[in-house]
């Protein structure tokens, strides 16, 4: 093992440790937190590091980029999470590249990737044997699993829906058969002090509760919120995903 896998490793470890204590906190297992490694901009030698130590899920913001990494990755028994806004006309190449997209914020966009994902299962129908069964690198599950990406920074730049566009997003999307809906995402601002995020983690653990209770679907479990600095609060508030990069990879290379 190189200085680099080192380095890596040790990282993990620290993470790991950060995610029990927190977890410890909130009387929750670690288990019950899904580690979700923010691998833009690393190469595809780093991510097979990383899953070399255990590391099963990734995220990716740019199709483009993925795209040049996933054939060297494809044997990788890993879920590939797009973590980055998606342009409607990439609906087709998104669906075929990753298993979950995690920033929907749109009925548009949750209408092209219904179409995409059914183009592909018809293409797919003789090779359908298992629901999680990939062909050169392509997800071929017969649903694409999703989140709904609410809008906790109110900064112009940021993305997702408000608050009261969820329940009708939420609704576009059950209509969707090829689509599962799991949960909600989102990302709070930027604080130098943790704790001032969590007000922000409450209120989506929030949204995601009362849109439980009023559409009766216990089925949305997932809360994908907490980065690098602020991951420990987010599970103290009920995070069951976090995405963390810069606390695994060190940090981030220039695109």
């Amino acid at each position: 093992m190189n200085a680099a896998s080192n380095e890596m490793a040790g990282n993990l470890a620290r993470v790991l440790e950060r995610i029990a204590r927190a977890a410890a906190r909130s009387g929750r297992r670690a288990e019950e937190v899904t580690l979700i490694a923010v691998s833009k901009t690393h190469s595809a030698a780093r991510i097979q590091e990383l899953f070399e130590l255990g590391v099963r899920h990734f995220g990716e913001n740019r199709v483009q980029e993925w795209e040049s990494k996933r054939a060297s990755l494809a044997i990788l028994d890993a879920t590939w999470h797009m973590i980055g806004h998606v342009q409607s006309n990439k609906a087709a190449r998104v669906v075929r590249l990753f298993d979950s997209v995690d920033t929907l914020d749109s009925s548009h966009l949750a209408e092209r990737l219904e179409r995409a994902k059914q183009d592909i299962n018809t293409e797919r129908t003789e090779n359908t044997e298992s629901t999680e069964k990939r062909i050169g690198g392509e997800n071929v599950a017969r649903r694409l699993s999703m989140l709904i990406e609410v809008k906790l920074d109110p900064g112009p730049s940021k993305s997702g829906i408000r608050a009261e566009e969820l329940p009708p997003l939420a609704e576009a999307v059950w209509r969707f058969p090829h689509l599962e809906l799991r949960g909600l995402m989102g990302v709070p601002p930027y604080f130098e002090d943790p704790e001032q995020a969590r007000p922000y983690f409450r209120r989506l653990r929030e949204l995601r509760d009362a849109l439980r209770a009023h559409a009766g679907r216990e089925s949305l479990s997932v809360l994908s919120m907490g980065m690098s600095h602020d991951f420990e609060v987010a599970i103290e508030e009920g995070a069951t995903e976090i995405r963390v990069g810069t606390a695994l990879f060190g940090e981030r290379q220039k695109a």
